[in-house]
């Protein structure tokens, strides 16, 4: 359930492609962007090691439909949700440096959209 009406599921604001390989709308609130850059580094890692929903569920103590949702862009993950999964998997999944993408240049333009 979106915590206010401008946090909407990720996956609310495609526009073309396949998730989490998409493009979002250029009205995309700034979550929907953290949500892609999420869901992309757990798709990774669990490509990466092997791991299935159900077993980065129990490495997490989440359910195995939790960890399909937040993989599908169905919701936004709270902070002790990715806390908790960066902890189970040892790596960071947080976006760290995607404030950049948003950030005015020096000239004072306008962020360019990701």
């Amino acid at each position: 359930m979106p915590r206010s009406p401008r946090h909407t599921a990720p996956a609310e604001h495609v526009t073309h492609g396949q998730w989490p390989d998409v493009t979002l709308a250029p009205d995309a609130p700034l979550t929907a962007h953290y949500g892609v850059a999420l869901a992309r580094r757990l798709a990774a890692v669990m490509k990466d090691r092997s791991l299935s929903d159900r077993a980065v569920a129990r490495l997490s103590g989440m359910s195995h439909n939790t960890i399909g949702r937040i993989a599908r862009g169905e919701v936004l993950p709270d902070l002790g949700t990715v806390a908790r999964l960066e902890v189970a998997l040892q790596t960071s999944l947080w976006p760290s440096a995607l404030w950049h993408t948003f950030t005015p240049d020096a000239s004072g333009g306008t962020p360019p959209q990701p």
